[in-house]
């Protein structure tokens, strides 16, 4: 994945996230509504902050990584939603 330049750099040990849509039908064609969906979300890093004292950055620009659902905070830029994170509230990284 190309690095994309989005003119925002994460302050101290956070990151910055896009959200991959997840497929909202079932192998049977069924429609699964965003209220039924519980479960931790995936996203592309898109932007790495700092390493600081207490926390070193483990995680690079363009890993899928797994996150729970209501972290962090959801930003738009150049029509895009992002959501900015702490490093830490990354749950795993995805092969």
């Amino acid at each position: 994945m190309a690095k994309k330049d989005l003119g925002i750099k994460p302050l101290g040990a956070r990151v910055v996230i896009q959200p991959v849509e997840e497929e909202n039908r079932t192998d049977s064609g069924l429609y699964i509504p965003d209220t039924a969906k519980e479960k931790p979300q995936t996203g592309i890093v898109v932007a790495v902050g700092e390493d600081t004292e207490d926390v070193k950055i483990t995680v690079k620009v363009g890993e899928k990584v797994l996150f729970p659902k209501y972290t962090g905070t959801e930003i738009k830029i150049g029509g895009e939603d992002y959501n900015i994170m702490d490093f830490e509230k990354i749950l795993a990284v995805l092969d």
